[in-house]
């Protein structure tokens, strides 16, 4: 009987939040304690940028140093458990199907486009300039908040001599991560509009957003 209570809990018409983000736009969302995120790549490899919050308190948030110690490993994926910077689990992956999400890459900027790519790239739009632009329109949130994020569906492999690599996704049309909230919290999002490197195959897609009680 669990299992067909669950089972129906996660058709998406049974869903009760359910959102596009189109390709390249940010987005912000609260998720309720006890709530299902569900995280969904729609057309694949797309680069999902993410950050969490304390609804309580915003100034608790996601910390990425706290997260990798505590699960000892650098990717994520079901069973990882997301802490905040004070020390208490924020979600869980419930479900992965893509396999492995970065920690390590980091949003792209004005900055990190000028010095990975060229001088001339300054001004193209980036994940940081989508974060400001979310937290502009909200108000809980402003440019302080602002710190190392997810990477949902990214593949940023670690080399030999510990350096990184933005290569090919891993993901496909379909994929989707499930996040059940530990607390109360404001989901900010970048749907990355990176046009020069092969994190989302050059070509930022759709990504979609679903909620379950």
């Amino acid at each position: 009987m669990s299992f067909a209570i669950a089972t129906v809990q996660k058709q998406p018409d049974a869903a009760i939040y359910r959102a596009t983000i189109p390709a390249g736009e940010p987005w912000l969302v609260e998720v309720k304690k006890g709530q299902t995120l569900r995280i969904l790549d729609l057309e694949g490899n797309q680069a999902i940028d993410t950050l969490f919050y304390s609804l309580a308190n915003p100034k608790e948030r996601y910390d990425v140093q706290r997260t990798l110690r505590r699960q000892n490993c650098v990717y994520l994926s079901t069973g990882s458990v997301l802490y905040s910077n004070l020390g208490h689990p924020m979600l869980t992956i419930v479900e992965d199907t893509c396999g492995r999400h970065d920690t390590l890459g980091g949003a792209c900027a004005q900055e990190s486009n000028t010095v990975r790519y060229a001088l001339e790239k300054r001004y193209m739009h980036s994940c940081r300039d989508n974060y400001l632009r979310a937290c502009a329109h909200d108000g809980r949130l402003g440019k302080g908040d602002i710190g190392p994020n997810i990477n949902f569906f990214m593949n940023v492999p670690v080399t030999a001599d510990g350096g990184l690599t933005f290569e090919d996704g891993i993901s496909a049309p379909g994929k989707y991560v499930d996040l059940r909230a530990e607390m109360d919290v404001i989901v900010l999002i970048s749907n990355c509009p990176q046009l020069n490197n092969p994190c989302n195959a050059y070509n930022p897609t759709p990504a979609e957003l679903l909620i379950w009680n």
